[in-house]
């Protein structure tokens, strides 16, 4: 039997190394963390002993970039074995990964690649999911991706299949807020309908970031400040879900933490507003 995650309403921050003298030395005010799950599953060494430092202070989020719940090869179980050593040390709040393909075999493009929204794919994702949440014990939470292009036979929306992706495996939901806008933005689709489509008690926790504008194509890149229109698209998901964990990641231009704190602090003032009907403007 898989144990569910607990409905957590706090608000956190990405770990980061050029942070990691202010969470071991000063009181942080944060309810959480999250770190990249692949950073520290090597047994042993500092960065393992950073987090279980990190880990006495604050509960922590294991947030993983690896496991490809996409591949038709199926899940690596060597990574499974990792990562469940990991998770058996550190007690991690949540535990969760991407809706994406990146392995093919022993390669590895170190790319979160989309997944076709198809039948067939969605039989292989929740087959992997399914390996994945059994070898771990645990339900974990899955990510919406930030999308660049479509395909052609695909025969569902993207929420259709992440709903019918928790209704068969049970898993909770990562809600990317920027993800959406971006996806949205690049695909022209309407990011509320998005929200509207998805089941909403499956969502344990939301990310939000900052992205870049490219050709033609906003490009999800961590390394910005939460624009206005992701802040209203967060109080608008917030009033559909309720309160629920909320996180902001930076992963480049990474600022002074108090920076992102000032940040954190816009999340908690629209949050505190949650659960009720969608608003017209963020504050």
């Amino acid at each position: 039997m898989l144990t569910s995650n607990p409905r957590f309403s706090g608000y956190g921050l990405g770990l980061r190394k050029e942070h990691y003298r202010d969470f071991l030395e000063t009181n942080v005010p944060v309810d959480f963390v999250e770190v990249i799950s692949e950073n520290f599953m090597v047994e042993g060494g500092q960065p393992r002993d950073i987090l279980r430092r990190v880990r006495e202070r604050h509960p922590v989020v294991l947030h993983g970039v690896s496991m490809s719940i996409g591949s038709a090869d199926g899940i690596d179980r060597d990574y499974l074995r990792r990562l469940k050593a990991l998770v058996d040390d550190i007690k991690p709040l949540f535990v969760s990964d991407h809706l994406s393909w990146s392995r093919i075999g022993k390669f590895n493009s170190h790319d979160l690649l989309p997944v076709p929204y198809t039948e067939e794919a969605l039989d292989i994702v929740c087959a992997n999911i399914g390996i994945a949440q059994n070898e771990l014990g645990r339900q974990m939470l899955f990510e919406n991706p930030s999308s660049y292009l479509g395909f052609d036979g695909a025969t569902m929306t993207e929420w259709a299949f992440i709903s019918a992706m928790a209704a068969r495996t049970g898993c909770g939901l990562l809600l990317d807020v920027n993800n959406i806008f971006v996806s949205a933005t690049n695909h022209g689709f309407d990011a509320l309908a998005y929200l509207d489509g998805l089941p909403a008690d499956r969502v344990h926790q939301i990310h939000l970031a900052g992205h870049t504008q490219g050709r033609g194509l906003l490009i999800d890149t961590h390394d910005s400040p939460v624009c206005d229109e992701v802040w209203l698209l967060y109080a608008n998901a917030m009033a559909r879900v309720g309160p629920v964990a909320t996180m902001i990641e930076r992963d480049g231009n990474v600022p002074p933490l108090s920076e992102l704190l000032d940040e954190l602090q816009v999340a908690r003032r629209l949050g505190a507003r949650a659960p009720h009907t969608p608003i017209a403007e963020a504050a």
